[in-house]
């Protein structure tokens, strides 16, 4: 069970220049008990700040395609009645190493055949 929304670490310079990481992390409201116990047991840590972060969403769903034997799963996300396509980072990796193509072109290769098979639909 997933109990933080999103973590991240940003580094930090702390008071005479002392270097350090900032960890951020997003949870819903009834998980910062756990979220806290989790940080305090495996960090240094002996503080936490917090405050209130809203979060906007956008409508989305998933969809899958299967390619040369593999599946490329994207998201499909609207806004203001518009669609966007987005690759999963796993399947552009997939199709990167099936392709030996390095990450950046086989997130174009995502986009292609995305709209390969798109347009065979229409």
């Amino acid at each position: 069970m997933e109990v933080a929304r999103d973590v991240y670490y940003t580094p930090i310079y702390m008071k005479k220049n002392r270097p350090a990481y900032k960890l951020s992390v997003l949870a819903d409201s009834d998980k910062i008990d756990e979220v806290e116990d989790i940080i305090f047991a495996n960090s240094t840590s002996i503080g936490i700040r917090k405050f209130p972060v809203e979060r906007k969403i956008l409508d989305r769903k998933t969809t899958k395609i299967s390619y040369k034997g593999i599946d490329l799963h994207y998201k499909l996300v609207n806004h203001k009645d518009k669609t966007y396509v987005y690759g999963e980072y796993k399947s552009a990796l997939d199709l990167a190493k099936l392709l030996n193509l390095p990450l950046k072109e086989a997130y174009k290769k995502l986009d292609e055949v995305y709209e390969e098979i798109y347009e065979k639909k229409n």
